[in-house]
């Protein structure tokens, strides 16, 4: 059955379509990126900038003392910006922009708002994390509307990769047994983090951004939904598990807090819902690919007048397959 895009409204939290992040804060655009392919005012030559390492549980660990002071020195200083006179310029014109995509997008015309949206990253300078990942969350909600699934995918991707600058994503939670129809949050952990020069590094990153911890994650809340209903919508077994994924992460302690009562319940059900839709996308999937296979094989083995209805796989009691040869097989209807 296909998933309404409609899901994520709720009168409890518009943060989905209707509420189109509206800040006064600046926007970033990564200068090999365009978003919905609509061409876009040229943009200014933007600082060079390096992002820092992926960290959590996803990094490579470390293996000696003399590897973690490199892994410590290998972080980036701060980017360049510009002179403040021209970043304030710039943002004033960015914000202009958004403010006119947000007007256009509350009448429906998603393609203009769009438009709109592109124009505002084309100007923004590209060290504001927190502001790109608002432009980028607004150009899902426009996609997801058109329903444009791979693009709301990879614009929401792409304001989650800005905001790993300030938080990054926690680690998935457990996924949710049956008849678990809890939507409160989950317990914290006592778990302290560590002080590195990495930690310091993105507590001064969120500092300099003006946002506050629950801002960023809210608003990562906001992109792994959209994420995830673009993925189920495109409804392939990796994109299930991507969706999948995406709601176990939505459902840690960690963002769990920041989600709607309506949207909590969503996700939860969602998430229950989503483990027959992946095994039928495999099963679907890996029967496709091994009519392909078989179909090849056919092709390579016909000149010698045999198919592969000739060979069958036999599975022994020791959980191996053994190739039994037939020169006569049972003709397939």
């Amino acid at each position: 059955m296909i998933e309404r895009v409609t899901e994520l409204d709720s009168d409890d939290d518009a943060a989905s379509f209707k509420s189109i992040e509206n800040s006064e804060d600046e926007a970033y655009h990564s200068p090999d990126e365009e978003s919905s392919g609509i061409a876009s005012k040229p943009r200014p030559p933007q600082p060079k900038r390096e992002r820092p390492p992926r960290l959590g549980k996803d990094a490579e660990p470390a293996t000696s003392p003399t590897s973690v002071e490199q892994s410590q020195s290998a972080i980036p200083p701060p980017p360049e910006r510009f002179p403040k006179n021209e970043e304030d310029a710039l943002l004033a014109q960015s914000n202009d922009l958004k403010v006119k995509a947000n007007a256009i997008f509350a009448t429906g015309s998603y393609e203009n708002a769009l438009q709109q949206y592109d124009q505002a990253l084309a100007l923004c300078p590209n060290y504001l994390d927190y502001p790109l990942a608002i432009l980028r969350s607004n150009i899902a909600a426009c996609n997801l509307k058109i329903k444009d699934w791979d693009a709301a995918v990879k614009a929401a991707s792409k304001g989650l990769d800005c905001l790993e600058n300030l938080e990054p994503l926690p680690n998935p939670a457990p996924k949710p047994k049956a008849g678990d129809d809890r939507t409160g949050p989950l317990p914290e952990t006592n778990e302290v983090e560590e002080v590195t020069p990495a930690l310091e590094a993105r507590l001064a990153a969120l500092e300099l951004s003006g946002q506050t911890l629950d801002a960023v994650k809210k608003l990562q809340t906001k992109l792994l939904l959209r994420r995830s209903t673009a993925s189920t919508q495109l409804a392939t077994w990796s994109s299930l598990q991507s969706a999948s994924e995406d709601l176990s992460l939505l459902l840690s302690p960690s963002l769990r807090p920041s989600l709607s009562p309506t949207d909590d319940r969503n996700v939860v059900t969602r998430m229950r819902e989503l483990g027959p839709r992946l095994d039928d996308a495999k099963t679907r999937e890996m029967a496709e690919m091994m009519g392909k296979l078989k179909g090849l094989g056919n092709s390579l083995l016909k000149p010698f007048g045999l198919s592969t209805s000739n060979f069958q796989f036999v599975k022994g009691e020791g959980g191996g397959y053994s190739m039994n040869f037939e020169q006569n097989p049972k003709k397939e209807e």
